[in-house]
């Protein structure tokens, strides 16, 4: 398996962390050395800015996260990082609980998912 994430669209929820039972995510300041530690090809790395669509609907939600906060408070903000992508035994929770709709899986196969949130 091949993860990443699309740094520009996530939203630092951390639901990909908090559900994935073979830890394939880690929550990294998104100034941290290494916010783009995973495969993602250079269009999907963090370069600063997070997708306007993306903080059109997440901006103001009210929902007990740090939306697009520059740091992980160890419950939610920072950016997340597919730092264990081989580990992925597809169990696709990360795929339907992406709020930024943000995270791409190649299978052994070369088929390619997105995640769509639920």
């Amino acid at each position: 398996m091949q993860v990443y994430v699309e740094k520009q669209k996530c939203t630092g929820c951390s639901h990909c962390h908090d559900v994935c039972p073979v830890a394939v995510f880690a929550m990294k300041d998104r100034s941290a050395a290494d916010v783009n530690g995973d495969v993602a090809p250079e269009d999907s790395k963090w370069k600063g800015t997070s997708d306007p669509a993306v903080v059109s609907k997440w901006g103001n939600v009210q929902d007990g996260h740090n939306h697009f906060a520059d740091k992980n408070d160890g419950a939610s903000g920072g950016i997340s990082v597919a730092v264990n992508g081989p580990s992925c035994i597809f169990c696709q929770a990360c795929l339907v609980q992406c709020e930024g709709e943000c995270i791409v899986i190649t299978d052994d196969t070369g088929a390619v998912y997105h995640s769509v949130y639920e």
